[in-house]
């Protein structure tokens, strides 16, 4: 037997082939895959048409028939309503309103169909398949373009009334600060590689201001060129600025994660991207924050882990829904 994927992006799609059973080691569970670009203007039926076409091609190519399939498994960016199997227009998919995308897929393919949203389907993945594997009570944080949480609770995901349970981004964490997610000072304005970069912006506006001197910039040109990526290659190689906007991200991501620790209780935190990638700066800072703000019976349950899956969790995370 055999799972279907679908990981749906205002950028890029992809179609997964994996195996239809859990497997202890992940080397060999996906089988195949096409991405291709999703190029939204031209109407979501046409992107969907293309998936369902590279679904057939994915089991023509392989020799698999679709009554083989345990079923297809479909991870999007909110909002969408996992009950009814409907996407309801995502930013990044501005013409998906209300698609009922589980009912068209299920048809096209005969099989059971689940939908979740991408936070929540890679919380599952990491769960699943990463670093997540064995622990009941589970958080995972995107910390990528934005910052959103899935949450795995007594060993079940957990969606909230309307599939909006985990909006950790929104909270305000500072009264002024960097904005993300539409509020300035929350936790996606402060931790994610948006907010980063506004950050980076804003402090290199008060190094000007203050004489300060930072290799990255001398101009309000350089300035409106620095990104989460720059500032972090500037500051391994010793930045001060650099090491500031860092330092300040880390911080608030301690803050953050010390209200999760004391509102959920959770065994783990497992953070993806930015935290993935620059593990080593960032523990020992939100190490010292969670235990100034943190319950210390809650703070001495909880590890806090990098994601274990990199830029294959999409792929884990359309397939590891219907699991």
């Amino acid at each position: 037997m055999y799972s279907l994927g679908i990981d749906i992006g205002g950028t890029k799609c992809a179609v997964i082939l994996g195996k239809g059973e859990l497997c202890e080691n992940t080397d060999g569970f996906i089988i195949d895959k096409i991405k291709f670009p999703t190029d939204v203007k031209r109407g979501w039926k046409a992107v969907l048409n293309e998936i369902l076409e590279k679904g057939d091609e994915l089991l023509s190519r392989n020799n698999i028939k679709s009554t083989e399939l345990i079923g297809v498994g479909i991870s999007c960016g909110g909002p969408l309503n996992s009950k009814k199997g409907t996407i309801n227009c995502p930013p990044n998919l501005p013409d998906w309103d209300n698609v009922p995308i589980v009912k068209i897929v299920r048809e096209h393919f005969g099989v059971r169909c689940v939908l979740h949203n991408d936070a929540n389907a890679c919380a599952v993945a990491e769960w699943r398949f990463g670093a997540g594997k064995g622990y009941n009570n589970l958080v995972f944080l995107t910390f990528g373009t934005g910052m959103g949480a899935g949450l795995i609770l007594d060993g079940r995901l957990y969606c909230g009334t309307n599939d909006c349970a985990g909006e950790v981004g929104h909270i305000r964490l500072a009264e002024n600060g960097p904005v993300g997610y539409g509020k300035a000072g929350s936790f996606e304005g402060f931790c994610s590689g948006g907010g980063i970069k506004n950050l980076a912006q804003m402090t290199a506006k008060k190094y000007l201001e203050e004489n300060k001197v930072s290799l990255l910039f001398k101009t309000q040109e350089d300035i409106e060129k620095l990104d989460a990526k720059i500032v972090a290659e500037a500051m391994y190689q010793g930045d001060t600025f650099a090491k500031e906007v860092y330092t300040k991200c880390a911080e608030y991501l301690g803050r953050g994660l010390s209200v999760i620790i004391d509102i959920l209780n959770p065994e783990a935190v497992v953070i993806g991207s930015i935290y993935e990638r620059n593990q080593e700066f960032f523990l020992p800072i939100i190490k010292d924050v969670i235990k100034k703000e943190a319950l210390s019976f809650n703070a001495e349950v909880c590890e806090i882990l990098p994601a274990k899956l990199g830029d294959s969790i999409g792929d884990f995370a359309a397939l590891g829904v219907l699991f």
